[in-house]
């Protein structure tokens, strides 16, 4: 089964020829300006541009339900033929919160908890955004063990760029 990455916008390309991944989300702050990868066919690149905020910041875009619905609505159409790949600007926040949110999307009787710990023991940088994964968590209707299981792990070791890593799906 094909797994979700995670990585950095300065490792995407390596991690596409690594992984083989043919499926990408870009979460990114608006200004920035991101080139798809030529491995990645253009309905297969989500773009989502939201800053690594959790509340309103003036000149920010604050992750809102519409962001959420996006990337819900891109990982449900993935066919997993091939891995996923989610990054941000370091790969620490924004991409580790989609990676967690579409996690628990495409795993509906996964445990919240699990796939959080998962994503510690993988990558102990991850600190998902907890607005994203707030919002994810309404959606998606876990009753509040998104968010729970995220304050659970804590916030990752501090750094500049997060430690890539996979996550399964099962």
């Amino acid at each position: 089964m094909p797994h979700i990455h995670v990585c950095s916008l300065a490792k995407v390309p390596e991690t596409i020829r690594a992984t083989g991944a043919r499926s990408l989300v870009t979460l990114i702050n608006q200004e920035t300006t991101v080139s798809r990868p030529p491995e990645i066919a253009p309905d297969r690149h989500l773009h989502v541009a939201i800053s690594d905020i959790v509340e309103e910041i003036e000149g920010h875009i604050l992750p809102a339900d519409r962001h959420v619905d996006e990337l819900l609505a891109f990982v449900r159409q993935w066919d997993r033929a091939e891995p996923m790949l989610i990054h941000c600007w370091a790969g620490i926040s924004r991409s580790t919160a989609a990676a967690f949110i579409a996690a628990c999307a495409l795993s509906p009787k996964r445990d919240e908890h699990e796939i959080a710990q998962a994503i510690r023991s993988r990558s102990p940088t991850a600190t998902p955004n907890a607005r994203l994964v707030a919002l994810a968590d309404a959606m998606l209707g876990r009753s509040g063990r998104m968010a729970e299981a995220i304050a659970g792990i804590g916030r990752g070791y501090e750094c500049d760029e997060g430690v890539p890593f996979a996550l399964d799906l099962h």
